[in-house]
């Protein structure tokens, strides 16, 4: 056979009608030409995200957190525009599928509002890098570590040790409490009560000298003691220490209790808690001690 022939002959298998699909006829060039441009649009893909990770490198942990977030959201992109492309070259009229797929959407789009929701504060979380893997939150009066951030919710872990899954829209619509967005700084404030009796001078250097000698506290902000109030049994003190360690509040809290109690108590200082005086009238008493005179 010879090269003319040959030509001949694969032209008329390339352009064989495999199927008609509306009005584009299905033949194998085109299911090639589908082929060679979603390979590709996967070989452009990988590049792109190798060419992320790279330039994340340099960024340091906080675009490490979320590139791989990123990469899918990259891949995704580029293969829904390289399937656009592979079958408009193919000669398929994409303007009746888009307008298909418009009315599809919207029907979708009432159907998955909470996902479509999530998956846009998912983007937004990762755009902003507001929040981040390794972050203290408080969120909804819960203090919380995020452990793991998705396109769509967020696994975070409680003080308890348990897993919460919570939806990315509930990090972007609602107040959160970031405890490590600039810095570890957190805030510890201890209330005590001492009884009215107290000398109060005493009382406010027995608590300044406590919070100046705790080895956990962080060195960058004095500590601060206030008188709060005054009770129906105690007058009410305050004292504040910063530390490093948000996610430890509590037990270095019950650490600056106890160190509080001891430090009272070696000064003779009484706590001071909830009690009753009960005061009688002169006829009262003279009352009850007629009663005690009768049964004695």
């Amino acid at each position: 056979m010879s090269w003319s022939s040959f030509v001949t002959v694969g032209g008329r298998v390339l352009n064989y009608k495999l199927v008609t699909l509306g009005t584009t006829a299905v033949t194998p060039r085109v299911v090639l030409t589908v082929i060679v441009v979603l390979v590709l649009t996967v070989l452009l893909s990988r590049l792109l995200r190798r060419g992320m990770q790279r330039a994340f490198r340099r960024w340091g942990h906080q675009a490490e957190s979320s590139v791989a977030s990123i990469n899918r959201l990259v891949h995704y992109a580029v293969m829904l525009l390289g399937t656009g492309i592979a079958l408009q070259t193919a000669g398929f009229n994409l303007n009746a599928l888009f307008a298909a797929g418009a009315v599809f959407a919207v029907g979708i789009g009432f159907a998955m509002q909470n996902i479509v929701q999530n998956f846009v504060s998912g983007v937004i979380l990762l755009v902003e890098h507001v929040i981040k893997p390794g972050d203290i939150l408080d969120v909804g009066g819960q203090v919380v570590k995020v452990i793991n951030m998705g396109i769509r919710s967020t696994v975070v872990l409680t003080r308890d040790g348990e897993n919460v899954i919570v939806p990315n829209s509930l990090l972007v619509q609602s107040s959160v409490k970031n405890f490590t967005l600039k810095d570890s700084h957190y805030r510890l404030r201890a209330q005590v009560g001492v009884i009215y009796g107290s000398d109060m001078a005493l009382v406010r250097k027995t608590l300044e000298r406590v919070a100046l000698e705790v080895e956990w506290r962080h060195q960058g902000h004095e500590p601060i003691v206030l008188m709060t109030g005054f009770g129906d049994n105690s007058v009410n003190f305050e004292a504040s220490v910063w530390i490093d360690t948000p996610w430890e509040a509590r037990v270095v809290l019950g650490r600056l209790y106890e160190a509080l109690w001891w430090a009272l108590k070696r000064e003779e200082i009484v706590i001071a808690f909830p009690q009753l005086d009960v005061h009688f009238d002169p006829k009262v008493e003279q009352g009850f001690g007629g009663l005690v005179a009768v049964r004695s």
